[in-house]
């Protein structure tokens, strides 16, 4: 195989803690808001909740043999803050920060690098009680949080990212009401967007204080913006707007210092109040930028248009369309001048079955194969990627989407536990050692 990629490229999967872990009130664990989402009628397809997920908390040494056996050389995880801290503040909880401690025990006898997400959208509920995030006293709460996890894990772990999809809390879950906490606000989601960014800032000043030895970063998802008609200058506008909302929103702050003027315009006065040295803390620098890429947007001055989706569109409806996230990487790190990238999320669901003890999913062998192709293509032009994720390790609790759309490399069955590598995961184990082979590291 062509050689593509550095030696010291990470080669990983990701997961988070409530789409995986179950064991929701067990050892002392507080209630999350996707708790209270999942058990509200209505709020996810088949009423279907985290409660159980995949047993990860009793079957973390089974799924870290079998990443091992995937050969991956890292691996991607969050810490559900209401495990170490029930109520969002206070007194932390020993059982739970037991449960990562054994993870990474467990990871470091497998020789499996870990890097962890401080916060992938499960709040403590009591916080949400006082305001959640729309109120900015969770900021410093956040920080807290983020200094304790870096005292304990800090020299653990090879990068910490403090939140994962900032997008998805404040505008799923503040502005469409499709995650938790199920709030249908745009000024809601807007402040909650801002001090997301806030918290971040805070949480990087706290860790560093704290004398964290670990990369610190934040991870974003983006989907790059085209107009369907690229002649069409109400397209190039649509196209223009879509990508201030999702990518330019988030971006500017950390590396510009400022909210792009244009969205800030198009919010009018649902555009949130910026305090004095906001920014400043918003634009620590960082040591690693984290990219979450499905899929691009297509974007028409007339409202919603399919896209061509020449390769086709996975079990979310979604266009696979993997040239953007060359195209992406690009325009970032000649846009922005960003620290080393890892692309902590990439993955595809498929409609999987179990054949017997085979899961023959070519189609994500496909989605896989063309995205590392253009993470290849984004290298050669000079793009400093270090690392991949696949999402996901297992089929999981795919949030408002329930039991019914399946990520994961490796097939689960929901009844028994029972876990089966797919065509998939052979495929990308494969493709690692190739690789890793090329650089005479296998």
């Amino acid at each position: 195989m062509k050689h593509l990629f550095p030696a010291d490229f990470a080669w990983g999967v990701a997961t988070s803690a409530y789409q995986i872990e179950g064991a929701t009130q067990v050892d002392g664990r507080g209630p999350s808001i996707w708790d209270t989402f999942s058990h509200t009628a209505g709020k996810t397809d088949g009423g279907d909740t985290g409660d159980i997920a995949c047993e990860h908390y009793q079957r973390y040494r089974e799924d870290i043999a079998l990443m091992r056996e995937m050969g991956v050389t890292d691996y991607r995880f969050s810490c559900a803050w209401p495990r170490v801290q029930p109520t969002g503040s206070g007194a932390w909880n020993e059982k739970g920060w037991d449960f990562y401690a054994r993870v990474l025990d467990a990871l470091d006898e497998a020789g499996i690098a870990a890097h962890a997400t401080l916060y992938h959208w499960d709040l403590p509920q009591p916080l949400e009680d006082a305001g959640g995030w729309r109120n900015r006293a969770t900021c410093a709460l956040f920080a807290e949080y983020a200094a304790e996890f870096a005292r304990r894990f800090g020299s653990r772990v090879k990068t910490i990212a403090t939140h994962n999809e900032p997008w998805c809390t404040a505008t799923l879950g503040h502005e469409t009401g499709q995650f938790a906490p199920g709030l249908r606000d745009r000024a809601a989601a807007f402040l909650v967007s801002h001090h997301l960014l806030l918290s971040h800032g805070m949480a990087l000043q706290a860790m560093r204080a704290a004398g964290c030895k670990a990369q610190l970063g934040i991870v974003l998802n983006q989907s790059p913006a085209y107009p369907a008609n690229p002649d069409s200058e109400a397209d190039r506008r649509a196209a223009r707007l879509a990508d201030g909302l999702s990518t330019r929103w988030y971006m500017d702050p950390l590396f510009r210092g400022a909210y792009p003027a244009d969205v800030v315009a198009h919010l009018g006065s649902d555009a949130p109040q910026v305090e004095q040295g906001d920014m400043a803390i918003i634009g620590q620098p960082m040591d690693f930028l984290g990219l979450n890429y499905y899929m691009r947007s297509y974007c028409s001055g007339e409202g919603r248009v399919q896209p061509p989706g020449e390769r086709g569109f996975t079990d979310m409806g979604w266009e696979v369309y993997p040239e953007g996230l060359t195209e992406h990487l690009v325009r970032l790190a000649r846009g922005y001048n960003p620290p080393p990238i890892y692309i902590t999320e990439n993955g595809a669901a498929t409609p999987d079955t179990l054949e017997g003890d085979a899961v023959h999913d070519a189609d994500r062998v496909n989605y896989l194969r063309w995205h590392l192709e253009a993470a290849a293509a984004a290298l050669q032009q000079g793009v400093d990627l270090r690392g991949y994720f696949a999402w996901s390790l297992l089929d999981n609790f795919e949030w408002d989407s329930g039991y019914a759309k399946r990520f994961g490399l490796i097939y689960v069955d929901y009844a028994t536990q029972r876990r089966v590598l797919k065509d998939s995961a052979h495929w990308y184990r494969g493709y690692i050692t190739a690789q890793r082979a090329a650089t005479g590291l296998e």
